[in-house]
């Protein structure tokens, strides 16, 4: 045994692509898994194309993050102040009016915090189905890139890194010059079917000029 300063740290990196260690060194060590899938590319690079595609909908979605977290925050400082007041509470709680009317008050305040969080997780909604419409060509991209990948058992020349890669899918978005306005359909637009040609036309340009700069 010997002696190390509590701020130090020991962090241990592998190439193998599926390494087993014992459990003892499992229940001392917090394992990270870096590995590349193709679903969770996938899943990265339709973020990608709907903030280039729509940065409405991108914006949008990410606004609706910052506010669900400042309501799930606000609801634990409200349980914490309820139960803070009810402890320092002295005498019957049904007498102490100045109680009773900050319980009423914490009570209005988080009905409307449901009531808005309810209407966050509709748009949230309506932002996945809006978003879905792209998921033809990050699933396109993803299988290129693992083809991609496959290379190296032919060559190591052929050696591709993720930034690299994700260099040329943002190139292949840009010579697509600009998404054609008809597309960008409100998050709760009706889904017709001009829509939906011009969403899948546009994913036809994307999936075309991203596979030919590859």
């Amino acid at each position: 045994e010997c002696d190390f300063h509590p701020d130090f740290r020991l962090y241990l990196h592998t190439k193998l692509s599926n390494p087993h260690y014992p459990p003892e060194i499992q229940a001392e060590t917090t394992l990270i898994n870096f590995t590349v899938t193709m679903a969770g590319l996938e899943d990265q690079l339709l973020n990608l194309v709907v903030e280039k595609e729509r940065p409405d909908l991108a914006a949008l979605s990410n606004d609706l993050v910052v506010q669900q977290n400042g309501f799930t925050i606000k609801m634990k400082q409200l349980e914490d102040d309820i139960l803070s007041k009810l402890a320092s509470s002295e005498g019957e709680i049904t007498e102490n009016v100045a109680l009773i009317e900050s319980l009423e008050e914490t009570k209005r305040i988080s009905d409307d915090i449901q009531q808005k969080s309810e209407l966050g997780l509709k748009t949230q909604q309506d932002i996945f189905v809006a978003s879905e419409k792209y998921r033809s060509v990050a699933n396109r991209s993803s299988l290129l890139f693992f083809l991609m990948t496959d290379l190296v058992k032919i060559h190591t020349f052929y050696i591709y890194s993720l930034a690299a890669f994700q260099q040329v899918f943002d190139h292949g978005i840009a010579i697509s010059g600009s998404p054609n306005p008809a597309s960008n359909e409100s998050e709760d637009g009706d889904g017709s079917v001009e829509e939906v040609d011009v969403v899948s036309a546009r994913c036809d340009v994307l999936r075309r000029n991203i596979t030919l700069c590859i």
